[in-house]
């Protein structure tokens, strides 16, 4: 007569992990090692700086900066999650900007309806570059690398075409005094204009099925294709979408500065690249969020004040942003290839652990 008995052990029969600890999880979210990185820069900033730092003049200039970083921000996480770039941002902004003061000139005026036409000529031109570089990659299946670095040189080039390379600074008045005059907090409204952007982009990226599609076609496009999903069309969606945060991210600086800012722009594609992929966002697809793109967009807009402040060159921001960048996406490699290799052992001791 035989008798049964139970393993006292069953995860050691069955092979199955046990379930990882929170402080582990929270230890391993890219998202909390930049929030570290982050206090580490404002702790130096504030010991180097003191309370020209810590200034409540200083937060709200952080503030206004990370405003239009954060609109297009939210445009660029859709894209690097469908494992794309967007390199033209920065200069579709300034060709937005161009449109939508030209727009404003001719319709004359210091009234809403005038800066409501800028704001319309803005989201239409950003759109219809967005249409143009999604078009070229998923139809034309040109890498997204070269079509939006080809819109880089050819947006930049138009608006300068336009303005004989002089800013225009007849911005109606409503629209700079909305940004000077209408507080919330002490600070400026555009920043929370930019918080309604990423919680609603939050929304659309976490909470619908456009956002799903996203991280489909980023984590597998064949597989995506396989079980429906209109990809080509999807990407053109995306595209456009980033096309119309830079639309919306020229207002927004229109406001800010009062006129157009053609030289302005250099760093503003590095900055809001190196934001989305510090925040965790994967530069190879299928990973990414809204919250994690804020967190990242807080390390060039601290360190660009920061730096003005104690009196290092402005060039060294481009240094610094780029060394975090990079950073980043080591990290992320390194966890991706951990996560492979331990994907590659399961199979092995689950057999192994049954047997």
């Amino acid at each position: 007569m035989s008798v049964m008995t139970t393993p006292a052990n069953p995860k050691t029969v069955t092979g199955d992990p046990a379930p990882e600890p929170v402080l582990k999880r929270l230890a391993n979210m890219q998202q909390v090692w930049i929030l570290g990185v982050l206090l580490v820069i404002i702790v130096a900033f504030s010991a180097a700086a003191g309370d020209k730092f810590l200034s409540a003049g200083n937060f709200s200039l952080i503030a206004q900066n990370i405003a239009v970083w954060a609109v297009l921000g939210v445009g660029m996480t859709f894209v690097i999650i469908t494992s794309g770039i967007d390199l033209s941002v920065g200069s579709v902004l300034v060709f937005s900007s161009v449109i939508a003061a030209k727009t404003m000139q001719a319709v004359g005026g210091d009234g809403w309806s005038t800066a409501f036409a800028g704001v319309l000529a803005a989201l239409a031109s950003g759109v219809l570059w967005g249409l143009l570089n999604g078009f070229l990659i998923a139809k034309a299946k040109i890498p997204a690398l070269i079509v939006t670095l080809g819109s880089l040189s050819v947006a930049l080039g138009l608006a300068q075409v336009v303005t004989g390379g002089i800013d225009i600074r007849s911005v109606p008045e409503v629209l700079t005094d909305f940004n000077i005059y209408v507080k919330v907090l002490g600070i400026p409204a555009l920043p929370f204009v930019a918080l309604i952007v990423v919680v609603l982009g939050g929304i659309l990226l976490h909470k619908t099925r456009f956002g799903r599609y996203t991280y489909a076609v980023g984590s597998n496009e064949l597989g995506a294709r396989r079980v429906g999903i209109n990809v080509d069309r999807h990407l053109i969606l995306v595209y456009a979408l980033s096309g119309a945060m830079a639309g919306l991210g020229a207002v927004l600086a229109l406001a800010q500065f009062g006129t157009t800012t053609i030289a302005g722009q250099s760093l503003t594609n590095l900055n809001v690249i190196a934001a989305v992929v510090i925040g965790g966002t994967s530069i190879f697809g299928g990973e990414g969020s809204i919250f994690g793109t804020v967190i990242g967009l807080f390390i060039p807009a601290v360190l660009q004040a920061g730096f003005v402040i104690i009196g290092v060159e402005s060039f060294w921001q481009g240094v610094a942003v780029g060394s975090v960048l990079v950073a980043a996406v080591y990290v992320d490699q390194s966890r991706r290839a951990a996560m492979l290799r331990g994907s590659a052992r399961k199979p092995l001791l689950s057999f192994l652990t049954r047997r």
